[in-house]
């Protein structure tokens, strides 16, 4: 008779972990070392959203060198061709990354997570995947970002239209041609901008389409050397140690006070002008201390900003629209993007602005798209739309907690966590750079190693107390959800209808989807938790009922 060799893949994990990007690879990283740990990740290779990010012009909005890991030995023998890499770039640097580290072996790709239901019995996570297979693990790490399910909005016709349609979010990995094509673009966040930008000088003609202008800033793009980033190492442990004091977890040092509103004219004018000319989100983030949370000093920021870009556009009618008189809304509360010449495409011939508030969508036609006003043929819609972002790539998953209720169903009526990383109801699951946590308000790397160092911790210490099962209190995550609310109401965040709120998507619960308090606080309030034994957790020790 054959001996049966026991599949040691059958076994349960300690930790599952999904999601391959900065955060998920992270999390591998570092608990591979003491943990029975697999990672899960739908697309065939590393990256996350820079996988899926291929369309023409993606590339970050971080500067070199906060958008990467810290670890002195990925980055002493990489060099970056850029200030702000490209998606390719970003492609090449994983897969440095992995030569370094051999992630892949620990990883399984292809590997969609379709369900997953937690069993009280066993106290482990039984978790499925859209082909069928499926994996046990004690606890569950989700690590797919805020921008893992993209928002295609309700168009009518738009099955009728026969030209080709794509999301940026899920744009062909061989590309499309856009040179001679009638190209329309359907959003002006980043990825419009980006896009837009690159449409301009090969489309035949491009239509933008915009609901909201988008008050971009200056990126400063440059080339770097390997000479110019061999001086630059020389600092770069001092950045990477001012990032968990920063607001964004960037490297800034603020050009200004505390008030935009209390500084002289000329003192304000040359705090602006220095960070405008810094390029990158520097206008954003490291000017007055201020400019979120008061609308006096917050009109400054935009008048300043309004007259650097209306005089960029030839046309008064077209910079109206672009950067009216009037904000929107105020400076920042909308994740601004980084543009290269955004403002002075809409100069050429070919490049034309349809205001959706003047001249509504109507819907598709075969030709292409249709307003109140008029027809617009095209060969090609681009949705650059956005995500059902921070808790939209959770709650597309089927994930049951202890009574069978679902994550959607939960957060049904907002969102509601411990720390930005565990719900009530919901044991030995966590996520990063989820929900009520600093998310998208703070650089991906940042969160990821900062937050994702809380949460590596929090885990050695359930094994080092032979803790089996940790659960979010209910008073804690009323407290937390509070607390966030709280802080938010002293911003001007919801002065506009932006994804940091949900109000991008119909129907969605209009809230604080990211901790508005800054990094440095969420920090203090994640380890000041840790220092009392992770107050707000409910721990239980031993062997589960039907455990081995």
């Amino acid at each position: 008779m054959t001996k049966r060799t026991k599949n040691p893949e059958a076994d349960p994990l300690d930790v599952l972990i999904v999601g391959a990007g900065f955060s998920g690879l992270y999390q591998l990283a570092k608990l591979r070392k003491d943990f029975r740990v697999r990672l899960f990740e739908a697309a065939p290779d590393l990256g996350g959203i820079w996988y899926w990010n291929c369309y023409p012009g993606a590339r970050v909005d971080t500067h070199v060198p906060l958008y990467e890991f810290s670890d002195p030995d990925l980055w002493k023998d990489w060099n970056w061709s850029e200030r702000f890499p490209s998606w390719e770039e970003l492609r090449e640097y994983f897969g440095y990354v992995d030569s370094k580290l051999h992630l892949s072996r620990d990883i399984r790709f292809n590997k969609r997570v379709k369900a997953a239901s937690f069993d009280e019995y066993a106290r482990l996570w039984h978790v499925e995947t859209a082909a069928g297979e499926r994996v046990d693990a004690r606890f569950l790490l989700f690590c797919t970002g805020f921008a893992a399910k993209p928002y295609l909005p309700e168009i009518s016709d738009l099955s009728k239209f026969r030209g080709a349609v794509h999301h940026t979010a899920r744009w062909p990995q061989e590309g499309v041609d856009l040179a001679g094509k009638r190209v329309g673009v359907l959003g002006t966040g980043a990825s419009g901008v980006q896009v837009v930008q690159e449409a301009a000088t090969v489309a035949k003609t491009l239509t933008v389409f915009q609901r909201t202008p988008i008050l971009a800033l200056p990126m400063r793009q440059k080339k770097l050397t390997v000479w110019d980033q061999s001086k630059m190492k020389a600092d770069y442990a001092a950045r990477y140690a001012r990032r968990r004091h920063n607001f964004g977890g960037f490297d800034f040092e603020r050009f200004g006070g505390d008030s935009a509103i209390a500084a002289s004219a000329d003192e304000r004018n040359d705090v602006y002008e220095r960070a405008w000319a810094a390029g990158g989100f520097s206008f954003w983030a490291a000017t007055f201390g201020d400019i979120l949370t008061s609308i006096e000093s917050n009109r400054t920021a935009y008048a300043f900003w309004r007259d650097k870009v209306r005089a960029r556009i030839k046309d008064p009618r077209t910079a109206e629209k672009l950067a009216p008189t009037e904000p929107p809304h105020p400076f920042g509360v909308k994740r601004p993007s980084l543009e290269q010449n955004y403002y002075d495409v809409f100069n050429q011939s070919n490049v034309s602005l349809v205001d959706l508030n003047e001249t509504p969508l109507i819907g598709a036609i075969p030709s292409g798209l249709r307003t109140s006003e008029r027809a617009f043929d095209l060969d090609i819609l681009v949705l650059a739309t956005g995500f059902d972002a921070v808790t939209g790539g959770l709650t597309q998953i089927d994930i049951r907690g202890e009574n069978g209720i679902s994550l959607k169903e939960k957060w049904q009526t907002g969102a509601k966590t411990h720390l930005g990383v565990a719900t009530e109801g919901f044991p030995n699951l966590l996520f990063a750079y989820g929900p009520q946590s600093p998310s998208g308000f703070c650089n991906g790397p940042s969160c990821a190693e900062l937050q994702g160092d809380w949460i590596v911790n929090f885990l050695h210490f359930l094994r080092d107390h032979q803790i089996t099962r940790f659960a979010a209190a209910k008073i804690a995550e009323e407290e937390w959800s509070r607390h966030v609310e709280e802080i938010g109401a002293m911003t001007l965040f919801s002065h506009a209808n932006s994804w940091y709120l949900g109000a991008n998507i119909p129907g969605k619960a209009r809230q604080f989807l990211n901790y508005p308090g800054g990094l440095p606080l969420y920090l203090h309030n994640c380890e000041q938790a840790a220092v009392e034994g992770y107050r707000g957790f409910e721990l239980s020790a031993g062997n589960p009922k039907g455990g081995t």
